[in-house]
């Protein structure tokens, strides 16, 4: 299954499953990364060590690690 993490700029998914665990999975839920939730891939850092994305009408940057938890698929 492909994560966020895999993702490329401008590409646009939909939040199959959260992998993370509970403190970690609340956290991405406060910010609307749950399951069915449509993420737009925004930029990388340069060293792909963070990942901005978008949900909704917010901006949340993500660790590497934290975006390697979510599996999603390609709309």
């Amino acid at each position: 299954m492909k994560t966020l993490k895999d993702c490329q700029k401008a590409c646009v998914v939909k939040v199959v499953k959260l992998n993370a665990k509970s403190d970690l999975k609340q956290r991405l839920i406060s910010f609307g990364i749950m399951k069915e939730a449509v993420i737009e891939i925004i930029e990388h850092a340069p060293a792909k060590s963070t990942i901005e994305v978008q949900v909704g009408k917010m901006k949340i940057a993500l660790r590497a690690e934290e975006a390697g938890l979510i599996e999603v698929q390609k709309i």
